[in-house]
Parts: C-alpha cells; sequence; structure tokens
C-alpha cells in the first residue's frame, strides 16, 4: 500500500476516466446545469453557483477557454490519462473534434432518457451502431418527472444494452443537489440486477450511505460496479477501500470529476495516498474499465 503503487501502475498501464469534462466559461457551465435549477427551490435565483457547491471546494471555473479539448488533453497528458469518456458526436462541437481528431484518446457514451419512450431506445441503437457508443449513461434523478433506477420505463434501455453488449453508468446514493434520492436508493439495484443479469451495470457518485449494503450488492451480481466519481481520493470510503483490497479488485473503477466538481490537478495530488494495495491499482486505474467497455 505505496505512493510507488500507484505511480508504478499509472507508468505502466495508465489511467481510463469514466467521468471527466471539457473545461468551459462560467456562463456555459451555468447553462449545463439549468435542468436541475428546475428542479429545486432556488431555481429563480439570478446567482448561479455548481448545483453542489457546498459539497466541494476549489471548483474549477474559467473565465474564457479557446480551445477546450486540447486544454483537457494537455492535462490528460499531464497526468497519464490515456482514454477519457466524452458524449456523443452530435451532442456539441467538443464532442464531435474529440472523436473525430483523437479517437485514441477519447471513447463516446450515450446519454438516454426514459421519459421519451422508444424514441430514446431508438436513439441508443444509433449511437452504439452509427457513432461507437461504449456505454448508456442515465441520471434518473435529475430528470423531469425523475425516474428511479428500477422504474419500468428504464427496462427497454436495459434491454437494449444488453441486446447491443454495453454498460449503462446510473447514479447511487444521496445525490449532492437539493433533489430526492428516493430514486438513487440503493437497494433498488437488487431488482434491476436480478431481472438483468446479463446487465452490466456501473454505479456512479458513492452509494453512500448505503455503501455497505452496495458492498453486499458487488458481491452478490457479477456484472454491478462501483466508480468513484464525484470525490476526491481523500474521501474514498474505507469499505470500498477494504472492499477492492480484498475480494473487490475487479469490481471497483476510476472516475474523476473534472471539471463539474474536482481540479485535477488535486484528484492526482491525492490519489497517491489512498491504501489500495499493489495489485489493485492497475485494475483499479484501467483494467476494470478496459474490460467492461471493451477498450484496448
Amino acid at each position: 500500500m505505496t505512493a510507488e503503487g500507484f505511480e508504478k501502475a499509472r507508468a505502466e498501464v495508465g489511467v481510463i476516466d469514466t467521468m471527466i469534462g471539457f473545461p468551459a466559461p462560467r456562463e456555459e457551465q451555468a447553462k449545463q446545469y439549468d435542468f436541475i435549477r428546475k428542479q429545486t427551490h432556488d431555481a429563480d435565483s439570478q446567482e448561479w453557483e455548481f448545483p453542489a457547491q457546498y459539497m466541494f471546494k476549489g471548483v474549477p471555473h474559467y473565465e474564457q477557454v479557446d480551445h477546450p479539448v486540447e486544454m483537457l488533453l494537455a492535462k490528460m497528458d499531464e497526468h497519464g490519462i490515456r482514454k477519457a469518456i466524452t458524449g456523443l458526436p452530435t451532442q456539441g462541437d467538443n464532442p464531435k473534434r474529440a472523436l473525430e481528431l483523437y479517437p485514441d484518446r477519447f471513447f463516446a457514451c450515450a446519454p438516454v432518457d426514459p421519459n421519451a419512450g422508444m424514441d430514446s431506445v431508438r436513439a441508443l441503437d444509433e449511437a452504439v451502431r452509427v457513432h461507437g457508443a461504449k456505454a448508456a449513461h442515465c441520471w434518473g434523478t435529475g430528470l423531469i418527472p425523475q425516474v428511479p433506477v428500477n422504474d419500468k420505463k428504464m427496462y427497454p434501455l436495459y434491454a437494449k444494452c444488453v441486446e447491443l453488449d454495453i454498460p449503462i453508468f446510473v447514479y447511487a446514493g444521496v445525490p449532492g443537489p437539493r433533489i430526492q434520492f428516493a430514486p438513487q436508493d440503493v437497494a433498488l439495484l437488487d431488482e434491476v440486477c436480478w431481472f438483468f443479469p446479463e446487465l452490466k451495470i456501473i454505479t456512479r457518485h458513492g452509494a453512500e450511505p448505503w455503501t455497505e449494503l452496495m458492498v453486499k450488492l458487488l458481491l452478490k451480481w457479477p456484472n454491478l460496479y462501483y466508480s468513484t466519481s464525484a470525490f476526491a481520493p481523500k474521501h474514498y470510503n474505507e469499505r470500498i477501500i477494504e472492499f477492492a483490497n480484498t475480494r473487490g479488485a475487479e469490481k471497483v473503477i476510476y472516475a474523476g470529476y473534472y471539471p463539474m466538481g474536482l481540479d485535477i490537478d488535486r484528484i492526482f495530488a491525492e490519489l497517491p495516498d489512498v491504501p489500495f494495495r499493489d495489485h489493485v491499482w492497475p485494475k483499479f486505474l484501467y483494467e476494470n474499465a478496459a474490460r467492461v467497455l471493451k477498450l484496448s
């Protein structure tokens, strides 16, 4: 359990970041979170801040970003991130440019909206078959109306993910923004894993305060995985670290949170102090994500 284990793994296998975004000016970030403001009681406030600002210190802000893709690439190179997740090329200039110019560094993930019914199923099929998406993504808690992880509106999308043989990212635990947490109750995952045993699920955002239950479910269901998004490394849950060090080395996947809430320099300054055993680091940083997402 040494910093050398982290550095060795980073040098030899590198890092896959399964939650990262392009830097953007403050005004653009504000627009990205308008959908959250609509769910909160301060929706009419004229003062914008990150939806869970109270939980994070030093959220990255930029007044101007001239070349966001190249700026992110420079950050990735600095910290040994070999591959990073992004949106579909149809979602804006940044993911389009990243996927077209740097296909060896970025891979696409398709957002899905279960409230759109079969239109979302068809869109997911197109995202994979036309745009090469490696995964689906749904933050049902942030939708209007909210969609719990086990809502039957999710079932056609889960079935399509099985058919396409791709994983889906979902969210587990109490969310940071001041919206209702019920759709992210970790216990809901048990039904989904039982009904769709072939479905590969990767949870985001910690699963707290149900981490003990999360570990039980990770042990129980072979295709359930946990990622560390939205947590600074010094706040990684002790139960998750213990799980990775013992029976769960294949189940825990690295995810950052830059620039949504964490500065990437801070993340990589703290990572060497995480007490993972040496054999866990290459799996955590790269190998688990590469296997589940079918990346080289």
